[in-house]
């Protein structure tokens, strides 16, 4: 079984549907953003990250978040150009993916013209 996709609507997963997505369509979509001049990020607390103010980025982002607890996939972490983290304090692990969204697209959104 293909690894699925749920689109929340207004908060709501019920008013969404789930598309499948295999391993084609995840490299079809990832080329298309990078041909349309994406740079493909994932979010992650790993160590090993880049933190996300020290991000050399293009003016063009795509950001792959994963769920909450598991995070990415091993295999949507492969597929992305650069895996970069928030740095955090205070013996804080990892934010809910709704908190480390709004904190990622803030402080990509501050590097733009």
């Amino acid at each position: 079984m293909p690894p699925l996709i749920q689109v929340a609507d207004a908060g709501d997963p019920r008013l969404a549907d789930y598309v499948g997505l295999t391993d084609v369509r995840l490299r079809r979509s990832l080329e298309g953003l990078r041909q349309a001049g994406f740079q493909i990020l994932a979010l992650t607390p790993a160590a090993d990250a880049v933190p996300i103010d020290q991000l050399l980025a293009a003016d063009k982002i795509a950001l792959l978040l994963g769920t909450e607890g598991d995070g990415l996939s091993a295999r949507w972490l492969a597929a992305a150009d650069a895996r970069i983290r928030i740095p955090m304090s205070g013996g804080v692990g990892s934010l809910n993916v709704a908190s480390a969204a709004a904190i990622a697209c803030y402080l990509l959104g501050r590097r733009l013209p």
